[in-house]
């Protein structure tokens, strides 16, 4: 027997499961996505150790940065079992920047993290095709990320996405919500589907249910019903962000978990109670599908789903018809789904006997 025949095996990083040779090549396949996001302040160039962005450069004379940070969290799985990774990356941008121009902020530069057992390049350029597609949408850039390999920590298949997202306001322009009086009108911005949030009740009754994910959708033959519930969120940034800079609207409520009771009160002064009309809007027929497939009360599903809503704006009266009108002309379907008036501060969404398949007149409260 050789010497060398008695000399331990030698380990490397590869036989621990960990590809270094693969995560250059992914880093190298993604650079073109991630400069096509370059915007004024960043070349959104990929492979440094930070990413730079010029707040001069934007055109920025006395900014307040704001930071946001979000997942997609089990809408994931809906992605993995179907194989459907193109969109959940539009999700992620969705869920940050969509926070960040409630409070006036222009999306700036955005970072992903994208964490796996074994990594397979071929999803995780679709995972980032789509960051980089959600960040062109909202006009920031992508300036970096990390991917991190970790054998034993996922089962085979499985990633997880994280999202951080940084934009700036001028000082002088930060919505805050404190000047939402009573008599203002709540407007309501159609939702593009489930979005981001829900889908763990969502997953609970396709099992229990047997849903058959790869057929028409019972609600809508023309879509097959993985399709219609793996929908990306809607980005609201270009269609919002003229009139926040112009002071036109006194406070924006993303609308994501906790629906529509928990997220409105979040803007809304103190004394202040607002009052949504459930029936200001037609349920759009996926709502209803997953409403009538849970018997779920409606007090449920306005705590839970979005209900056809992705984005309240809280406006003057006297503004209401004009906003309305420069976002249908943005490409937005707007509904005057309330108001605000005096009372604890909260929300309260109200509706009718029939209204969302209630037997009874019924009113949902939160508050907060």
């Amino acid at each position: 027997m050789s010497e060398k025949q008695n000399e331990p095996d030698s380990y490397t990083y590869a036989k621990a499961g960990v590809s270094i040779d693969a995560g250059n090549a992914l880093i190298k396949a993604i650079a073109p996505l991630a400069k096509a996001t370059a915007r004024a302040g960043a070349n959104a160039e990929l492979g440094g150790f930070g990413g730079f962005f010029d707040l001069k450069a934007a055109g920025y004379d006395d900014p307040l940065l704001v930071a946001a940070n979000d997942g997609v969290g089990t809408k994931l799985k809906l992605a993995i079992d179907y194989n459907r990774h193109d969109t959940v990356g539009i999700d992620l941008v969705a869920m940050c920047v969509n926070d960040l121009i409630v409070q006036g902020a222009e999306p700036l530069f955005f970072l992903d993290y994208f964490a796996t057992g074994k990594l397979e390049n071929g999803i995780a350029e679709r995972v980032v095709a789509g960051i980089a597609e959600g960040c062109k949408m909202s006009g920031c850039a992508l300036i970096g990320g990390e991917t991190a390999e970790m054998p034993g920590m996922y089962a085979e298949g499985d990633y997880d996405l994280a999202g951080f997202c940084v934009g700036a306001v001028e000082r002088e322009k930060v919505v805050t919500g404190a000047n939402v009086a009573a008599g203002d009108i709540l407007l309501g911005l159609e939702s593009s589907g489930v979005h981001s949030n829900g889908f763990s009740l969502v997953r609970r009754l396709a099992a229990d249910k047997g849903w058959k994910m790869d057929r028409p959708a019972l609600f809508n033959p023309d879509i097959l019903l993985v399709e219609a519930l793996i929908a990306p969120t809607r980005i609201y940034v270009k269609s919002l962000l003229p009139l926040m800079q112009s002071g036109r609207i006194k406070a924006l409520a993303h609308i994501t978990g906790g629906g529509l009771l928990e997220n409105i009160p979040r803007v809304m002064p103190d004394g202040l109670h607002a009052h949504v009309d459930a029936a200001s809007w037609e349920q759009p027929r996926l709502m209803a599908f997953l409403q009538a497939q849970g018997n779920i009360e409606p007090e449920e599903m306005a705590r839970t789903f979005n209900c056809g809503i992705g984005m309240i704006l809280a406006v003057s009266p006297d503004e209401a018809d004009a906003i309305t009108s420069d976002l249908e002309a943005a490409g937005e379907k707007v509904h005057r789904v309330g108001d605000v008036r005096d009372g604890t501060k909260g929300c309260s969404v109200n509706g009718n006997r029939g209204t969302w398949s209630a037997t009874a007149d019924w009113t949902a409260t939160h508050n907060g």
